[in-house]
């Protein structure tokens, strides 16, 4: 999952972030819709309706360092759920970057 943020062209009104998300194995991006101003909650409510319950529960996630992911809505989220939440570094080696290079 990554962030992209700024006017997002034909997005809803006044959205001015998108978060990324890409699917490891089939390679399927899904992009939801946000404004920088929302709360962490915010961004986990929307993820739990359009990802998880749709979906299920990813077994890992790699993220960023966003204040969004690091705060104590996700990490306890993934506790609860008995998951991995992972966090990689700037240019990190250890992950694909396939977020980004999707971005």
């Amino acid at each position: 999952m990554d962030w992209v943020t700024g006017p997002v062209p034909g997005g809803k009104e006044n959205s001015n972030a998108c978060l990324v998300i890409v699917d490891r194995y089939s390679k399927s991006v899904i992009c939801l819709l946000f404004h920088k101003e929302d709360t962490e909650m915010d961004t986990a409510l929307l993820f739990w309706i359009k990802i998880i319950s749709t979906s299920g529960v990813p077994k890992i996630i790699i993220s960023d360092r966003n204040p969004k992911f690091t705060l104590e809505v996700w990490t306890n989220l993934y506790e609860i759920l008995n998951k991995k939440l992972s966090f990689s570094t700037a240019y990190p080696l250890q992950t694909d970057g396939l977020a980004e290079r999707m971005i």
